[in-house]
């Protein structure tokens, strides 16, 4: 009869660990979150071993059946996880004996603890990914949303902070768009690249009883099963793909963020957020902080960190399994729970911002941000080359600066000045919307452009 009470290697030592090691080897209180794909697998590698006559029919009903009534304990929360019984693997399995007796000795028969454990993290990381991919589509739909009542809202494009041509206000959140399309499709790469079962590699050698993984990979929901099981034990690529997936996602919220704050700052004032989004402060009663967009901001330094831990964890290991490999799950769940809170925050915050149209449409004209249009303009009617235009249009900004004029408010009579031969059609050039509707080539900022970006993404998210 196994001692319930001692671990299932304790027979090989004279001594048990010490304390301060059982403390710090423990995983149990990281590890017990892969509780649900611990079981699943452990049923499925139950079923293979009675399929295959490697353990009786009676032993492995006993088993499946004591497996699910663990699984409703903890759902119920009517489980104690022990430290001293070290991770989910063991903590189950000795459940296991305590209600089925002896017949839990058969679930681990032809695997090990280091096939389990990958087994169980690359589940966990597929289920993982397929909420946050929801978590993306849901504010990618919530950009679509705001862009399609933004279509003709017309604001300063920047670079370098400084005016640069006039966007549409749509154009300028559907580039957000864009990044989270990536962000997605690294994730749905990931789920592809790790669609191969470990189960069946065992400690790093494989196993010498007939099992079938062709079996167990298609009934866990992978392609197929991995082929070299030294690499199995030992390979983390999947983990490490998933927070870089994570970083980079993270980044592109920051920057998301970032442009909102500015935006919304008193120097901009471009966009306003509902109160809801803002905090106040401990000492001037006037303030409205967008503290939400700053948390945003600053976790993209968790993602980027448990991303260079886990790296710098995995180059110094040689080849196979390691203790060391037991830090990756805990960087692995920070790292999900970060992203996954800043995408809800990032949520409301597409939700809950508003631009000021009016601001923005006058900050638009500011900066001579037409500048470029006079040029395209005498290229295109008056057959100069770009860079003879280049210059006539850069002496007419530099006699708007001196005169303190936008572009839009000089006469044809001033324009003439610096090129001769032009019409009242010219005047047209210098207006905002006109600007930003002369910008069809494909990918461009147009309102005709925009609406056919709008339609194409609906039906990408359907």
């Amino acid at each position: 009869m196994t001692n319930k009470n001692k671990t299932v290697w304790s027979s090989r030592f004279k001594n048990p660990p010490s304390q301060s090691f059982q403390r710090i080897g423990a995983s149990i209180n990281v590890d017990k979150r892969l509780y649900e794909q611990d079981i699943f697998a452990s049923k499925i590698h139950t079923q293979m071993l009675i399929k295959k006559k490697i353990i009786p029919i009676k032993e492995g009903k006993k088993i499946i059946k004591g497996l699910n009534k663990i699984k409703g304990q903890i759902k119920k929360g009517k489980f104690e996880f022990k430290e001293k019984f070290e991770d989910i693997h063991l903590n189950i399995e000795k459940k296991l004996y305590e209600i089925i007796g002896d017949s839990a000795g058969y679930m681990h028969t032809a695997r090990s603890r280091n096939d389990q454990v990958v087994t169980d993290f690359k589940l966990w990381i597929k289920d993982s990914s397929l909420v946050l991919i929801k978590e993306l589509n849901s504010l990618m739909k919530n950009l679509i949303k705001k862009a399609d009542k933004n279509v003709g809202t017309v604001m300063p494009g920047f670079t370098h902070l400084k005016n640069a041509q006039p966007v549409s206000f749509a154009h300028y959140l559907l580039a957000y768009y864009e990044m989270l399309k990536r962000d997605k499709q690294r994730f749905q790469n990931n789920l592809e690249l790790m669609n191969e079962s470990p189960l069946g590699a065992a400690a790093l050698s494989g196993t010498s009883y007939n099992i079938d993984r062709n079996f167990t990979s298609k009934k866990l929901g992978f392609k197929k099963p991995t082929n070299n099981s030294i690499d199995t034990v030992s390979d983390r690529d999947f983990a490490i793909d998933f927070l870089y997936a994570c970083a980079v996602c993270a980044m592109h919220l920051s920057r998301l963020a970032e442009d909102f704050i500015i935006l919304n700052s008193d120097a901009y004032q471009l966009i306003s957020f509902n109160d809801k989004m803002l905090t106040g402060s401990s000492i001037m009663p006037q303030k409205k902080n967008p503290d939400p967009a700053e948390l945003i901001r600053g976790r993209t330094g968790i993602n980027y960190g448990k991303l260079n831990s886990i790296l710098t964890i995995m180059k110094g290991l040689p080849i196979s399994y390691f203790k060391d490999l037991q830090d990756d799950k805990a960087l692995v769940f920070d790292g999900y729970d970060t992203l996954k809170d800043t995408l809800l925050m990032s949520n409301e915050l597409v939700k809950n911002i508003k631009p000021n149209k009016a601001r923005m449409s006058d900050m638009a004209k500011t900066g001579y941000t037409t500048a470029t249009d006079f040029a395209d303009y005498l290229v295109k009617d008056q057959k100069l080359s770009f860079r003879e235009a280049y210059r006539i249009s850069s002496k007419i900004v530099n006699y708007a600066e001196k005169n303190k004029k936008n572009l839009d408010e000089l006469t044809l009579n001033e324009i003439k000045k610096f090129y001769k031969n032009l019409s009242n059609n010219v005047l047209k050039i210098f207006n905002v919307k006109h600007s930003m509707n002369s910008k069809n080539s494909y990918g461009g900022t147009s309102e005709r452009n925009i609406k056919n970006m709008i339609r194409k993404y609906k039906k990408e998210l359907k």
